[in-house]
C-alpha cells in the first residue's frame, strides 16, 4: 500500500488509490493517485518501493 500526505485535508499516511508510477527526468520515481474522496495526491518513492508496488499490483507502471 502506498501512503502519502494529503495537502488539502492535512492528513498524514493516507492510503493512495488508483496509483500510477512515473519516472522523473532525473531518474526518480513518483506515485500519483487520489485518496478516494477526489483529492489528488503525489509522493516520491525510491526505486525499490516503486518496483515493489508495481510487482504487487498496488500501482500501474506508466513508462
Amino acid at each position: 500500500m502506498i501512503t502519502a500526505y494529503c495537502m488539502k485535508t492535512k492528513e498524514k499516511n493516507v492510503p493512495m488509490q488508483d496509483a500510477v508510477i512515473t519516472k522523473t527526468a532525473r531518474g526518480g520515481y513518483m506515485a500519483q493517485g487520489n485518496d478516494g474522496k477526489g483529492n489528488k495526491m503525489t509522493t516520491m518513492l525510491g526505486e525499490a518501493a516503486a518496483l515493489e508496488a508495481v510487482k504487487n499490483g498496488v500501482a500501474k507502471k506508466s513508462w
